[in-house]
């Protein structure tokens, strides 16, 4: 009986088949193809990602395939190797996890296939052309000095965390203890994993806060779990509790602009992106990127004050 594995990549291989029968369903004559592979097509950061990727390719005159592994490395690995099978001209990745992605990307090096990481770095260097990604550990400092601003310096607060696996959720409560942990006035009175999930934080806010009622202030790894503590601060009609993420997503913005929320720390997806597909091109063309493979690229701080500045996970550009 086939593995799990297995099943997957004989599906989709059977699909690249059909596609390469078909030359003209995904590409036309003599156009090089790009795929980019993100970890969701719901998400708003990564649909992001991907549609700011796929528009930059087609500026350049390449094909585009986007796809989403779903945080699932097995897939990860069946979609590497569709794009094998397709024979792209280049991968663009933000993959399902540092370790568990490092056998993808060199076999997709080892077939002649260049990769280009965004979001997401892996443990080892060497094999990826570049490895674009947001400086989660800049960003989280600046997030931590306005949480510790808004709390006035003092009070019990509580940490919502992304996967725990995950390397950008290790790089943000890293940082945002780095700077909270100089305040002997803050003191962390719970601490929970949400999974980066909406629903998830709800319920552990819910928990929290019956547990610890005297909590003044929440700080979650991103947005979206941002957003779920504050639906269940609201749903228990507490007010002046500060809430914080990360992320810069566009509810988020909104609910900073209307006070549910009173920061975020934007990661410049769409930017990170094109870069690399600037980078992609740059490479076919002439051999090399011209850059470093690890490029870190700065975080902004969003509050109520500078929100109105901020769209599609990019600063707006100032009027002419």
């Amino acid at each position: 009986m086939p593995t799990r594995s297995e099943f997957w990549r004989g599906i989709l291989l059977a699909l690249v088949a059909a596609l390469l029968a078909m030359p003209g369903c995904y590409r036309k004559s003599g156009q090089k193809l790009i795929v980019v592979i993100v970890p969701s097509r719901e998400n708003p950061f990564f649909r992001v990602e991907a549609d700011a990727a796929a528009a930059r390719a087609r500026q350049l005159g390449y094909a585009v395939r986007v796809e989403a592994h779903d945080d699932d490395s097995y897939k990860q690995d069946n979609l590497i190797d569709m794009a094998l099978a397709s024979n792209a001209a280049a991968i663009v990745l933000d993959n399902a996890g540092a370790d568990s992605s490092v056998a993808a990307v060199r076999r997709a090096e080892r077939a002649g296939i260049p990769c280009f990481l965004i979001d997401r770095e892996i443990h080892v260097t060497g094999i990826a052309q570049a490895q674009i990604i947001a400086d989660n550990d800049q960003g989280a400092r600046l997030l931590a000095g306005e949480f510790a601003k808004e709390m006035r310096g003092a009070g019990p607060y509580a940490e919502l965390l992304g996967t725990e696996s995950d390397t950008n959720a290790q790089v943000r409560t890293h940082g945002f203890h780095a700077v909270l942990d100089q305040f002997p006035k803050l003191r962390l009175a719970a601490s929970a994993s949400a999974n980066w999930s909406q629903s998830e934080a709800y319920q552990k806010t819910e928990t929290i806060l019956e547990a610890h009622p005297e909590i003044q202030g929440i700080l979650a790894g991103n947005d979206t779990m941002a957003l779920g503590a504050a639906a269940a601060v609201k749903n228990a009609g507490i007010r002046n509790l500060h809430i914080v993420g990360f992320d810069g997503i566009p509810d988020a913005l909104a609910s900073i602009r209307s006070g549910g929320m009173q920061a975020t720390v934007l990661q410049p997806a769409a930017e990170i992106a094109r870069m690399a597909v600037d980078e992609v091109d740059r490479f076919l063309k002439t051999g090399s990127t011209g850059r470093p493979e690890r490029q870190v690229v700065p975080c902004e701080l969003v509050t109520r004050a500078n929100a109105s500045e901020f769209e599609g996970f990019e600063h707006k550009q100032p009027l002419p």
